[in-house]
């Protein structure tokens, strides 16, 4: 019995962009070897690893039926913040300071979002400009780097390796893995995907709708000051632009991994093959000789192919039943 052009669809529809992602894989593959080299397969998931952890982080938001494009603006200000303290105080107390001020801007976005009930695209947007501005006014339009970059042990986190494997991998896989199972595995995450599916149930049920929303924007919070500890570990100085637009580079991982951009559907796994979808692609791209720049306009294809694969999921076939 063949298959319907309607089967055809929905097998489109819910994996079309794995099919996509192993049609890229293999045209790589061919024109350029090197694609599938150890090295360079590692070097991927190496400089994935930044962009992952915030994506982790955004899945929460995005399954609890909100936004999050602050991030990037956030990112630029942990790694600013760190990097300024470390010089001053010291590392050791200059990651738990970066850490409390990111929680901080990440508690206030959850208190507009959840308790408020403000618009989140409209509160995360004005607070992308917000918080762009706030990195800004910290290091007085600088750049900031550390003074002695040869004797501090804060290059670990970016440049170290344990057992061969790099660190920023250890710290990328170490989180998927523990938010995994909170999202999974706990009450907590129960009650993001009954917010992210159907709030106003959610509520009737007894789950307290406002505070697990709180929480979404913290654990995305913690995630981005992560992102920022290991950008700054890794370079030991950084632009105060350095998270700028990365916020659209997350979006596109949380949604090529699966995650509805209507809530209530998505996995910490699924997100992390986002991220690797993501930067194999654009690692392809340079390997085949395209500029740089040609990824931004990659990036805006896939986030609209992701966007019309969610939807055409939701109903069952890639073409709207109106023509």
């Amino acid at each position: 019995m063949g298959l319907t052009k309607q089967d055809i669809g929905k097998v489109l529809a819910k994996q079309g962009i794995l099919i996509a992602f192993v049609v890229f894989m293999i045209g790589f593959a061919l024109a350029n070897q090197r694609f599938i080299a150890i090295d360079n397969i590692a070097g991927v998931i190496r400089s994935s690893a930044i962009l992952g952890v915030m994506a982790l982080g955004v899945t929460f938001v995005v399954i609890g039926g909100n936004l999050d494009l602050s991030v990037g603006s956030m990112m630029s200000f942990s790694t600013i913040v760190v990097l300024d303290l470390h010089d001053k105080i010291g590392p050791a107390l200059a990651i738990p300071a970066m850490f409390a001020m990111t929680l901080c801007l990440g508690a206030f976005i959850g208190f507009l979002v959840g308790y408020l009930k403000l618009n989140s695209l409209i509160v995360t947007l004005g607070m992308l400009s917000a918080i762009h501005g706030l990195t800004l006014t910290w290091s007085g339009g600088k750049n900031m780097d550390i003074a002695d970059k040869s004797g501090t042990w804060f290059s670990v986190f970016g440049q170290g390796e344990v057992m061969g494997i790099p660190v920023p991998i250890l710290i990328f896989a170490a989180l998927a893995a523990l938010l995994a199972m909170l999202l999974a595995k706990t009450p907590f995450g129960r009650k993001v995907y009954a917010v992210g599916g159907n709030g106003q149930a959610a509520t009737f049920s007894g789950i307290p709708r406002a505070r697990v929303v709180f929480y979404t924007y913290l654990i995305s919070a913690f995630c981005v000051a992560v992102a920022g500890l290991l950008q700054a570990s890794r370079s030991l100085g950084s632009q105060n632009t350095v998270g700028q637009g990365m916020e659209l580079e997350v979006l596109a991982a949380v949604i090529l991994g699966g995650a509805s951009l209507l809530g209530g559907s998505g996995t910490v796994f699924k997100t992390v093959i986002g991220v690797l979808i993501l930067g194999f692609i654009q690692n392809g791209l340079l390997l085949v000789g395209l500029d740089f720049y040609v990824q931004y306009i990659v990036t805006w294809v896939i986030i609209i192919l992701a966007v019309w694969l969610d939807v055409a999921a939701k109903r069952g076939r890639l073409w709207s039943p109106i023509a």
